[in-house]
C-alpha cells in the first residue's frame, strides 16, 4: 500500500517569502529541531515546522534535510529567482509539488480525482480517499483539503492576513464555481499560453519512464504527464510541444501525423537542469 501524507503544515499554506527564508536557514547549516529555529526564521514553532515541510514538498531539501541541486539554481543569492519574481518558476513548483508526492494530496486531485470528478467538493476528496485509498481522519482530510485550497485557489478573501494570498494562486488553476457550505471546485483543462515551453520540456525531460519517443497520448493522458500535472487540454498540449520543438530543433522532432502523433529526441537526451538554465540565462 502506498505511504499517504496528509499532515505536516500545521494547517499553514505556503508563504510566499518562506521557500527563500528556509534556503537561507539551511544553508547556513541550521536545524529545524534547534531550540533557536524560532529566533533564525521569525516565527512561532508551527511554523518552523510548517517551512520544514514546505521545503520538503516543494524538493528544496531532501529526506536529509540536504538542500537539492535545483533549490540551489534557485534560491541562493545569485540565484535564479530567489524571491520568486518570475511566473515561471510558480508553474516550476507547482510540478515538483505534484511529482515529489511529500504532500499527497496535490497529485490525487490533479492527476485522479478530478478524473473521476471534474467538478469536486471536499466531501468528493474524502469519499475518493475512503473508497479508493484507505482510512483517514477526518479532521486531517478537511484541514490539508483547505490548506490546498489557499495554496491555489485566486481569492483574496479566503485569508486577508496582511494581504496574503496563495503561493501558487496566480496561476488560476482552482476555481470555485459555486461557493456554499460544500464548494464546489473545478481545474479546467486549458491552453495555458502562458506557461514557458522550457518549463514543460523540463517535466518531460525530468519524468524516468519517458525514452527518447514519447506519444502525444502519453504526454497528454500520463498522471505525470505535462497534460495533467499542468491542466493542459489538446489544443495546448499541442501548441506547447510545436513551440518546443522549434526550441530546440537540432535536439527534437515533434511527428504531428495524427496517426502516429510523437515527440522525438535525437541522440542523447538533454539534462532538464539546462533547460532551465536556458530559460533563466536568455534575458542576462
Amino acid at each position: 500500500m502506498d505511504s499517504f501524507k496528509f499532515s505536516g503544515h500545521e494547517t499553514f499554506a505556503c508563504r510566499h517569502y518562506w521557500l527563500k527564508k528556509g534556503y537561507d536557514f539551511v544553508a547556513h547549516q541550521k536545524k529545524f529541531t534547534a531550540d533557536d529555529a524560532v529566533v533564525d526564521l521569525g516565527v512561532g514553532k508551527n511554523m518552523v515546522i510548517s517551512i520544514h515541510y514546505w521545503l520538503r514538498a516543494f524538493d528544496i531539501i531532501d529526506d536529509k534535510d540536504d538542500l537539492t541541486d535545483l533549490a540551489q539554481c534557485l534560491f541562493s543569492d545569485n540565484g535564479w529567482d530567489p524571491f520568486l519574481e518570475d511566473e515561471a518558476t510558480l508553474w516550476l513548483l507547482h510540478y515538483k509539488l505534484h511529482k515529489k508526492r511529500y504532500a499527497s494530496i496535490y497529485h490525487i486531485i490533479f492527476s485522479e480525482l478530478r478524473k473521476h470528478k471534474p467538478e469536486f467538493t471536499r466531501k468528493h476528496f474524502f469519499s475518493f480517499l475512503t473508497n479508493e485509498k484507505g482510512n483517514f481522519t477526518e479532521r486531517t482530510l478537511r484541514d490539508d483539503f483547505s490548506v490546498f485550497n489557499r495554496t491555489y485557489l485566486n481569492d483574496s478573501s479566503k485569508d486577508v492576513e496582511d494581504g496574503y494570498s496563495g503561493l501558487l494562486s496566480d496561476l488560476n488553476l482552482l476555481r470555485e464555481l459555486k461557493k456554499q457550505k460544500d464548494s464546489v471546485y473545478n481545474i479546467e483543462n486549458k491552453e495555458r499560453s502562458n506557461i514557458p515551453p522550457e518549463i514543460i520540456l523540463y517535466s518531460i525531460l525530468d519524468n524516468e519512464r519517458y525514452g527518447n519517443s514519447i506519444s502525444f497520448d502519453s504526454l497528454y493522458l500520463d498522471e505525470n504527464g505535462p497534460g495533467t500535472i499542468f491542466a493542459l487540454n489538446k489544443d495546448g498540449l499541442l501548441e506547447q510541444i510545436q513551440r518546443v520543438s522549434e526550441l530546440y530543433p537540432k535536439n527534437i522532432v515533434f511527428n504531428n501525423n495524427p496517426l502516429v502523433r510523437q515527440i522525438q529526441f535525437k541522440g542523447k537526451k538533454m539534462k532538464p537542469v539546462k533547460v532551465l538554465e536556458d530559460y533563466y540565462n536568455k534575458d542576462a
